[in-house]
Formats: structure tokens, sequence, C-alpha cells
């Protein structure tokens, strides 16, 4: 099996973003001893980390005000959080929760989320995740596929979707409704099927006065290879898989992430990615690891407000976040005039210049200099325009981690030079989420980093990246074939991701071997480049769509980003008013068509776009064209828009 493949076996780095650490020699042997003497569990982590730091703060959550006005942001210590989880995990076990057993959790991003997710690992049974947008019918797969025996339901919204569907779920026992409000038991309920989470705590806390050694037990019995979370991943044709992520796996990870040395126990951590996803899900585990704080609020269009408030050290996020930062940025600059949107311009251009070259310096010499022009340069733009940026973050931020798809190098290199450090990283819910990212200080935007701690990558002949390590699933739940097809008997994980390894171990994506368009030139386009080109490019875009496969030239659907163009149309003294009307009128054509020619300036010929259309709204997880993560789903699209692209090619000889 080793022929016909490179592979790296990650040696940890020395350096973050914000300090050095100990030398490569002693960071090896700490990260191998602490990889090597990890506990069973997650559970067991979190009664370690409650009993070494019992008073210091672990949780911030928002607390909406009774009145108008900001919300009140309250903390748990871990001590607190321990009083609550026990009181969960003991009433899960009250109502016959036994080992493995699935609970299933349909819920936003909240501290509740965390606390019932730590409370079913130390009762022992196995955590099922389920996105609140999911509908009815799909949700109601999950659960039966997944044989939960109870449903931790947001709200009445949640339960609603399990009652609809209780006669296909002959396993679900009970439904806990975090926000009791509207959710009581309905006529036709079997009796005591419905209660609230504060309903479950009291049942567990006098549960917990009869044995109170009763968790303690439980997490001591639970072995590494014990089912721990079933998440199913977000399927774009056919039902989702559910991704089988043993104990053994999160514990792996808390102790692979504090081994990098990028996070420490006075870090405060923003996190706001959906929880039901493992990439959310994974910065969970390290944070118990770490031992620092965590502010969570899970809904997006709190971010810019909270980001002051929480003034984060670090945070996670999808590339879309940075993008629509990026465009508002450059909206903003542009309603200011023409002598402002110049600056902003030409600041741009010296942050990319900046980072590019402080990149390559720090990789040739081990300094991230810059010659003393564009040191002087980069201090005017500093000024002017980068310092807003990060007091728009918080005014602390050290770094971002950025995952679940490709971030636009130039994007990436924009808010480098800004001094807002995006640290690329890279994994799938089958590998636990986080198998590589990007190592601090020496952080190469374009790329995903080095391996962690303890995974080792194998590229094959066809550019195909495989990963081995203990991040690694133990399969899909059920589906023993589709086991086969990605996982191989001696522990390679086939990820269906196309990569380069550079000589020192860094590995930059080039596309999802599925999404490589091979035209009928029979030249191959990997869409996801070319398209992360035009967001750089253009500051209008919200999603793009290439499409050329078995054509004999490539085309593009684009979604422009509403307030943005709400704001150029207004500009404009444009007649048109809604998102609809106003990419039907000619100048929005035009404006968009001068980009697509600079995009086509930079790629070959057989990459360019030769059409394109605008779709009449931006895509979005309703219309099942993004996942909950906000990735593309390529197929639903291209069928959503199907005439579109008809159009494009009609009157070719192809068509």
């Amino acid at each position: 099996m080793l022929d016909g493949y490179s592979q790296v076996k990650q040696q940890p780095h020395h350096q973050t973003a914000a300090r050095t650490v100990a030398g490569p020699e002693d960071v090896v042997s700490d990260a191998q001893t602490m990889i090597e003497n990890r506990p069973p569990s997650v559970a067991t982590l979190f009664l370690e980390r409650v009993e070494a730091t019992p008073d210091a703060e672990a949780y911030r959550y928002p607390v909406p005000p009774a009145q108008e006005g900001p919300d009140d942001w309250k903390s748990l210590s871990w001590q607190q959080a321990a009083t609550r989880v026990f009181a969960i995990a003991a009433g899960l076990i009250e109502l016959g929760v036994e080992a493995e057993q699935r609970v299933a959790l349909a819920s936003s991003t909240r501290v509740e989320w965390i606390l019932a997710d730590l409370g079913i690992l130390c009762a022992g049974a196995a955590t099922t995740t389920v996105y609140p947008s999911t509908n009815a019918d799909e949700a109601a797969f999950i659960l039966a596929d997944s044989e939960s025996r109870i449903l931790i339901a947001e709200d009445a919204e949640q339960l609603a979707k399990a009652r609809e569907k209780r006669a296909e779920l002959p396993h679900l026992a009970h439904v806990v409704v975090l926000d009791a409000e509207g959710a009581e038991a309905a006529e036709g309920d079997p009796e005591g099927w419905v209660l609230s989470l504060a309903d479950l705590e009291k049942r567990g806390a006098a549960r917990l006065e009869r044995e109170p050694e009763l968790i303690r037990e439980r997490v001591a019995a639970i072995t590494a290879d014990q089912l721990a979370t079933v998440i199913y991943t977000s399927g774009t044709t056919g039902r989702p898989k559910g991704v089988r992520l043993p104990h053994d796996n999160w514990s792996y990870m808390a102790k692979a992430i504090a081994a990098t040395g990028l996070v420490g126990p006075d870090d405060v951590q923003y996190l706001w990615l959906p929880l039901a996803h493992v990439f959310g899900k994974v910065l969970t585990s390290g944070q118990i690891e770490v031992g620092h704080v965590t502010a969570v609020d899970g809904r997006v269009d709190k971010i810019i407000e909270n980001l002051p408030v929480v003034q984060p050290t670090y945070m996670a996020a999808v590339p879309r976040i940075f993008e629509k930062v990026y465009n508002g940025v450059a909206a903003k600059a542009r309603a200011g005039g023409g002598a402002k949107y110049k600056i902003f311009q030409w600041a741009a251009g010296v942050s990319r210049e900046w980072a590019k070259t402080t990149q390559d310096n720090f990789r040739r010499t081990g300094k991230a200099t810059a010659p003393a022009g564009l040191s002087a340069k980069h201090a005017v733009a500093d000024k002017l325009v980068y310092a807003k940026i990060r007091e728009a973050f918080g005014g602390r931020l050290r770094a971002c981690i950025s995952g679940s798809a490709a971030l636009a190098p130039d994007i990436g290199y924009f808010f480098a030079g800004a001094g807002v450090h995006i640290l690329e990283g890279y994994g799938l819910t089958e590998t636990s989420a986080a198998s590589f990212v990007n190592p601090g200080e020496a952080y190469r935007t374009g790329t995903v980093g080095k391996p962690l701690p303890g995974t080792e990558v194998r590229i094959a002949d066809d550019g195909e990246i495989l990963l081995r390590g203990p991040g690694v699933m133990e399969g899909y739940h059920r589906l023993p074939e589709k086991t086969a097809e990605v996982l191989e008997d001696d522990g390679w994980f086939h990820t269906g991701d196309i990569g380069e390894l550079s000589a020192d171990g860094y590995l930059k994506i080039t596309d999802r071997k599925k999404d490589l368009i091979k035209t009928s030139g029979g030249k191959y386009i990997a869409p996801a480049e070319v398209e992360g080109q035009f967001k750089a490019i253009c500051p209008f875009v919200s999603n793009i769509l290439v499409h050329g496969a078995d054509r004999n030239f490539c085309t593009a659907l684009i979604a422009l980003d509403e307030p943005t163009l709400l704001g150029w149309a207004k500009e404009q003294n444009l007649p048109a008013t809604t998102y609809a009307e106003i990419v039907a009128r000619p100048e929005t054509q035009a404006l968009i068509e001068g980009y697509v020619n600079r995009l086509n300036e930079g790629l070959q010929r057989w990459q360019t776009i030769k059409r394109f259309k605008l779709l009449p709204r931006d895509l979005d997880i309703e219309h099942g064209e993004l996942t909950p993560s906000l990735k593309l789903k390529r197929p639903v699209v291209e069928r959503e828009f199907g005439h579109l692209i008809d159009e494009m090619y009609a009157g070719t000889r192809e068509a």
C-alpha cells in the first residue's frame, strides 16, 4: 500500500500566534506523552477539570433583558457547570438511559447544549446531534436510524417535529424541552412523554441525594471504544449517514488541541458555531482540557454585537463569515465616498503584500520581517483601516480558526495583513473535525497547516488525501458497506478530498474529488479554486458555483450579498428597490461582468468563465442549497437552477 504515496507524520510546532513555548524536542515529547496517556473519555477530563479549577470561570452566556437593551451576560464556574451536568446525567439515568444508548439533542448553540451533551456523556450514553433547522422528515429519520431513546429539544418547534412523527419513533420514550414555554404535554401524548429540563434536573438531583457517587461510577465505567456521539453528515443526495465517534476520539482531540499550544488557560473563546456540527463540537472538548473561558451564543445575527462585549482572544468560524466581514468593510468604505474607497483599496493591497512578504520571510528565516518602505506603508494603513477592523473583532483577538470549507487566499492575506490572523484547519465529521491546523506564527495562508500530533497523512496517486489516527471514526451507523468504501482495514480513511503536501508537511486542499470538473476538452478544473478567487475580487458576491463538467467551456451561477447590493443600488440612484429587481438591471449585470473579466485575466484559458447568470435570490439553508455550516450543495443548486445553466449553453454546438 505504501507504493504511490507520499507520507508525513506530524512533528508538533513550537510557536503560537502570541508566544513561543518549549523547544521542539520538549514539545514533541510532551505531546506524545499527553496523547499516549489520555483518559478513555472527555467525561473523565471534565471531572478532572472540575477538580483542578472548580471556581474558575467556565462558560459565559447571554440572558436577554426583560425590556429592550443589550443582553446581560452571566457566568458559570466549572463547579456550577458540574452541578448541572451531574443533575442532567442522573436525570437521564433515572429515565432508564443505559450505556451507549442514544440521546438526541436538537437545539441551537447555547450553554444548555453543552451542559446537556456533557450530561449525556457522563451518563455513559451517546449524543445524536440534530440541527434545529432540520425538517420533520429528516429529523424523524435521524431519530429512528439512531434509535434515540430520548430527545432533548430546544423549544416547542422542535417538540412539534417529534410529536408529528411519533408513530414512526417507537424507541423515543421522552422529550426533554429546554425552553418549556408553549411546550407542554398535549392530548394524545403518552404520560410523562414531555418534561422540561428543569424537571429532568430535579429528578437527577433527587437521585444524587440517594446515590451521591452515581455519576463518578458511571464515568469510571466508560471505555475508550464506547460510543459517544453519532453525527449525521449533511447529504447532498439521499439520506445522511450517521458517523459513529467513540469516546476515545474526543479524548484524543482534547489532548491534541492542547498539545498544539495554540490556546492556553487565559484565553477567551467566542463560540457561535452550530454544535450539531463536528467543528463546533470539537471546540468544547479542547476547552475542557485547556480550561479557558468559552462565551456561548449561536445567534449569527448577534456576532457583530457580541464581539466587542465578549472581547475574545480566539474564535472559530467558517469562510462565509470572513467573506461577509470583508464585503461589509468594502461596502462601508465605498459608501464613504470615492476618497475613502480609494484609501481602502490601497490599504487592502498593502495588507496582502505585507502578509505575503512576512510569511515568506518567516518561512525562510524564522522572522516575519518586511522592507522598510512596505513597513512604513503598513503603519499608515494600520492607523487608517486595520485598527478599526481589529476593534470590530473585540480588540483582543490573537487568531481565528477557519474550517469547514476553503478560505479564498486573498481574503486570508487581507485579514493577515490587518492583524486578524486566520489559521485555516481541516478535518471531516469522519475524523472528529480537527485533523490539520496552521501552526501559530508559522501559519501559511492558502494551506490548512500540519497534522495534529498523532495524526498521519498520505497523498494517493490520484491526489486523494488519506488520514489515519485516533480521531478517525469507528464507521457509519448500521452501514458496513459504506464504511468499507472509505475505511481500510489498517485504519487509513479516504477523505474524498484532493490535496498537495509541501516538503515540510503543510497541506493544501485543491478540491473535493467528486467536485473536480473535467471539460469536454479533457481539462480538469477545481471549481472551488476559481470560486475562491472570484470572492476575493468581487465585494458583491455571496455565493458562486462554477459549472463546466463535460462542457466545452465554464459558466457560473452568482448570488450577490443583499445588504451590499442594496447599498450600491442606492448610491447609483437605481429605481429598483428589491434584490430581485436590482439583479435584473443591466447596470448590475455590467457591474458583475467587470469583476468576471478581472477574474478571467488571472485564469488559464480553459478555466475562464465565458458566461454567467445572476441568481434571483441568495442561496440559503432553508432551500437546502447550503449545509448548516454554510457549505455549498452543488447538486442541489445545479438542480434548482438547471434552467439557467441550460440557457448559458443554449445556442452552442453542445446544446
